[in-house]
């Protein structure tokens, strides 16, 4: 009997220990397979090998200056991001991302289990609410790249999500090195405020590269990954600060800093210097937009023009065939068959800007509009009651008010604001009521934005009375595009006047007739009379241009270098009637003009609108001793692992002989020296050798000033947004000063720096064998006086 109980327990022992082993067993069966359905996607989604060797990921396409600063960036607006290597990292940045995420990622292959247990433990069994996270930085990669946002979703959903995380964190590690999943992790997280990826953030935060982050930027930004928008150094800077010092904690604690400096650090204030990420701001708005337009363009169709736009209709279709960079992401196809996309494909996009030059040209225009001629220009329409539309606008007062009238509900009629609410089917009376409403809105002033309350017709009215403007420079030897500025501002004012606003020239255009001159035998010492000359049209209409103000040498005979050194129209009439007018605009065609022109003999004083890219590109041809560069603005494009898709090169051709260029060179040099553009040398000081021309249209609408030296030509248009919108007196509305001090202004920053390579001592290249006469006596040549009218065109 004893033997038989002694045995009993030891039967049922076994028994349980069998049951104990079978479910173990069960369990690590079903485990296995519950890892196995989940790996082969049974039980949520598992990438495959394939997407886990090249995740796909979105970044922001760059646009790179010639001197290697970033221009620009595209992306949409949750897609700001730009891709960087491990060895762009701050290892503040890596030191502080391990020590708060992961303090046991090198020891780990995805899936810490020592952070597990104390998440069990202490959660499950000790109902503590703070016991950390148990997600490895593999694993917060793992979901990043390839599972939902966790928030928002059931607690059940969430369970199998992290199961999916413990998988997808081991193929990760099997699939890449550790620094590899570090700089994917900081490559993806969203930063909020349009800064996705630690390169953008540590410029939209620090307006830093993300290797000259230190300690205390560091640990704001991994402070972030917690809660980004709790943690927000913007919104929340109180908040920000306390998580970073728990971030420098927590590096203490690693032994990434001491005691001593954890302790300092934690004291710093935030240290913010927010760059706010906006398309319409930054160094080159207007380049980076009219870039975007392009390479993004579809084959034009003339059913999307409007009836009045069939120049620019024209110029696309042109372009389409013959510019390789236009239309480049639609005509060219990845690997995939899909075409670029410039918005998430990274491409690096080097343009030929310089970076200082672009700087200089922003800071001339603004400063001389700021400074000076708008407040000029608001000074002269104070109190007028057709502000800011000149008060000769018509015949008669009636005619007046009724044109001024119709021009502002023009403008009305293509606002945002008009055209939003007639696509809402709002009744126009409703809409005529809310545009003469009071609103809360922000303009533009020079002084900076302002918050106010106007009615939105107001708003229309207040913003025609700033003045605008178009500047562009270019290398002549190469047609590489050094600066472009579009307008004053992007927010606010769109229109590039660079590329897409054609003007009046005036003045301007007189050097490519002096050119023909010169084609035809004449010299710059040819001396004709100083008087009126008439003209007959193909229909038998005489045309006589007129001088303004008083000229001592009218009736005497006078040089050519004269009659374009003080802009005489007189010369220029007679000229003109030497030569049929299509001789002129074949000429003025072969020098890269491009825009619709009438060839009749008012075109010899500036009647034709052209733009400041064509002119740029035509006053090129004489510092280039007579070769046209087509005006290029990229170099090469590449996708975002440096490999190059496209590299581009200007068009050029032989349009003058060298001494024909070089006379002319010399004869705008006179301009400069002596005549209407010495202003240049007078008020800026600019020494060297330089040549320019002035240009001054009807009613002073437009005020023109192009300029050439050896290594840079550069062309600026000022006026306002509408051609009645104008200066009522010649003394400020002409080009010599509305738009002569820009160019004053940039040079004389330009020179100031060395390093661009541009210089004061640079000499234009005496052709070979040169033997025209260039001196004339110079008797007729003074220097012009400061308020001597002189370059008026009609």
């Amino acid at each position: 009997m004893a033997n038989k109980r002694h045995n009993a327990p030891d039967s049922n022992t076994k028994k349980y220990i069998t049951i104990l082993y079978s479910l173990l067993a069960v369990g690590i069966i079903g485990v296995i397979l519950f890892f196995y359905l989940i790996s082969t996607g049974v039980l949520g989604y598992i990438p495959s090998f394939e997407e886990i060797e090249n995740p796909s990921n979105k970044y922001a396409s760059l646009m790179y200056s010639s001197d290697g600063e970033v221009l620009g960036r595209f992306y949409y607006s949750s897609d700001n991001r730009m891709n960087i290597t491990f060895d762009e990292l701050s290892p503040k940045t890596v030191q502080a991302l391990i020590a708060t995420e992961d303090v046991r990622f090198a020891k780990h292959s995805g899936i810490d289990g020592i952070s597990l247990i104390r998440v069990l433990f202490k959660t499950l069994i000790l109902q503590q609410g703070n016991s950390g996270g148990g997600s490895t930085i593999s694993q917060q990669l793992a979901k990043l790249l390839y599972t939902k946002q966790a928030s928002g979703i059931p607690k059940s959903k969430r369970v199998f999500q992290k199961f999916n995380e413990y998988v997808i964190a081991a193929k990760l590690e099997r699939s890449f090195t550790k620094e590899e999943i570090l700089t994917m992790y900081l490559n993806k997280f969203d930063f909020l405020n349009q800064a996705i990826g630690i390169k953008t953030a540590a410029h939209v935060y620090f307006h830093k590269l993300p290797a000259q982050l230190n300690e205390a930027e560091s640990a704001v930004l991994i402070g972030m990954l917690k809660n980004p928008s709790r943690y927000n150094p913007l919104r929340f800077p109180e908040n920000a600060i306390g998580r970073r010092n728990v971030v420098l904690q927590q590096m203490q604690k690693a032994k990434y800093i001491t005691k001593q400096e954890y302790t300092r650090i934690s004291q710093l204030p935030l240290g913010l210097n927010y760059q706010k990420m906006d398309f319409k701001v930054g160094p080159a708005p207007y380049l980076r937009e009219y870039l975007r337009n392009i390479l993004l363009a579809e084959e034009p169709l003339r059913e999307n023009y409007r009836s009045w736009d069939m120049q620019r209709y024209l110029d696309d279709s042109t372009a389409w065939v013959n510019d390789d960079l236009y239309g480049w992401c639609t005509k060219h196809k990845k690997a995939d068959g899909s075409t670029y996309n410039l918005y998430t494909d990274g491409l690096k996009i080097y343009t030929t800007i310089d970076s200082r030059l672009q700087e200089n040209a922003v800071s001339a225009m603004t400063g001389h509009l700021s400074e000076t001629l708008q407040p000029l220009f608001f000074a002269e329409k104070k109190g007028k009651k057709l502000a800011p539309y000149a008060n000769d606008i018509g015949n008669s007062a009636e005619d007046r008010g009724k044109i001024v009238a119709a021009l502002l509900q023009s403008a009305k009629r293509n606002s945002d604001r008009y055209i939003s609410m007639k696509h809402e089917g709002i009744e126009q009376a409703e809409i005529d009521r809310a545009f003469n409403t009071p609103v809360k809105m922000q303009v533009f002033s020079w002084r900076g934005d302002i918050d106010t309350v106007m009615t939105p017709m107001d708003s229309i009215i207040y913003m025609k009375h700033f003045l605008r403007a178009g500047f562009m420079a270019m290398d002549p030897a190469t047609g590489y595009i050094k600066a472009y500025v579009g307008g004053p501002d992007y927010r606010y004012f769109q229109y590039d006047m660079v590329t897409y606003g054609r003007r009046q020239v005036g003045s301007t255009i007189k050097p490519f007739l002096y050119t023909l001159a010169m084609q035809q035998g004449f010299t710059p010492c040819t001396k004709v009379m100083n008087e009126p000359v008439v003209i007959y049209d193909g229909l038998g209409r005489p045309w006589s241009p007129k001088n303004a103000g008083e000229d001592n040498t009218r009736g005497q005979m006078v040089t050519l270098k004269y009659g374009l050194a003080k802009s005489n129209n007189f010369i220029s009439s007679y000229l003109m009637s030497q030569f049929k007018p299509e001789l002129l605009a074949n000429l003025i065609k072969s020098m890269g003009i491009t825009s619709k022109f009438d060839a009749v003999p008012a075109m010899c004083l500036g009647t034709p609108d052209f733009t400041v890219k064509e002119m740029t590109a035509a006053y090129s041809v004489f510092a280039n001793k007579g070769v046209y560069n087509s005006p290029i603005l990229v170099t090469r494009i590449e996708d975002e692992n440096g490999n190059t898709l496209a590299t581009f090169e200007p068009k050029h051709r032989e349009v003058l002989d060298e001494k024909t260029a070089y006379t002319m060179v010399r004869m705008l040099e006179e301009v400069v020296n002596k005549g209407t553009g010495y202003g240049l040398r007078r008020d800026y000081n600019i020494t060297g050798e330089i040549g320019g021309k002035t240009g001054t249209t009807q009613d002073n609408s437009d005020g023109w000033f192009m300029c050439i030296t050896p290594k840079l030509v550069a062309g600026c248009w000022v006026g306002g947004e509408e051609r009645g919108i104008r200066f009522n007196n010649f003394q400020y509305g002409q080009g010599a000063k509305m738009a002569l001090p820009i160019m004053g202004r940039f040079l004389s920053k330009t020179y100031l720096n060395p390093a661009i390579g541009i210089y004061k001592t640079d000499r234009f290249d005496v052709p070979t064998d040169y033997n025209v006469d260039l001196d004339c006596g110079d008797e007729e040549t003074a220097p012009e006086k400061t308020n001597q009218k002189f370059d008026f065109d009609f």
